[in-house]
């Protein structure tokens, strides 16, 4: 039997298991709306998409060259950012060159170990504006695979790379980006 006393706190334990559950399935349904609130984002802001680096990847691997395209200069910008402060010197030698359209150029960035041991970095590219981004072909880069430094050691590193002649009339200017992170040992090993 159920007594006076228990009526309330029965419709107030339902009322609650109600509010709760509600608030689960909106969390739930927020958490899948993120995915293209995300991209959208991306498209507004004009920055990489994980849509994005996988269109440029496979731009990479189906790297075509039109030579009835006209070719056209731009100005490339070079960026580096470095999260860990403290335990890496890295930095573009210039910080931006003009270049044609379609066809083959290099450019270096200077990079140092800080730290008294030695170590392993990942460099991260990102391209902006994301329009450029599938016309943006690196055919070589330091950042492909981690890079071994000894103590205290500097060097070069590289990235090869071909602006498409397709490029979208609009873009005259692409700033290409690092942002690099040492990487554990066990990270570093699997290389």
């Amino acid at each position: 039997m159920t007594t006076n006393a228990n009526v309330p706190f029965s419709k107030a334990n339902r009322k609650l298991t109600l509010q709760l559950s509600l608030f689960a399935l909106g969390s739930l349904l927020f958490g899948f709306a993120l995915v293209p609130l995300y991209d959208t984002i991306c498209d507004i802001a004009g920055y990489g998409s994980r849509q994005n680096l996988t269109q440029a990847s496979n731009g990479v691997a189906q790297q075509t060259s039109r030579t009835d395209a006209v070719s056209r200069e731009i100005t490339i910008e070079f960026v580096s950012t470095m999260p860990t402060v403290g335990e890496w010197e890295f930095h573009p030698t210039v910080t931006s060159m003009k270049v044609q359209t379609g066809k083959l150029q290099e450019a270096t960035f200077v990079a140092k170990n800080l730290l008294a041991q030695s170590a392993t970095a990942q460099a991260i590219p990102d391209v902006a504006p994301r329009s450029a981004a599938l016309h943006f072909r690196k055919t070589e880069c330091f950042c492909f695979a981690p890079q071994h430094f000894e103590a205290l050691q500097e060097r070069e590193l590289k990235v090869r790379f071909i602006v498409d002649s397709e490029l979208p009339e609009d873009v005259d200017r692409i700033t290409l980006a690092y942002a690099i992170f040492g990487v554990s040992r066990k990270v570093a090993a699997v290389k």
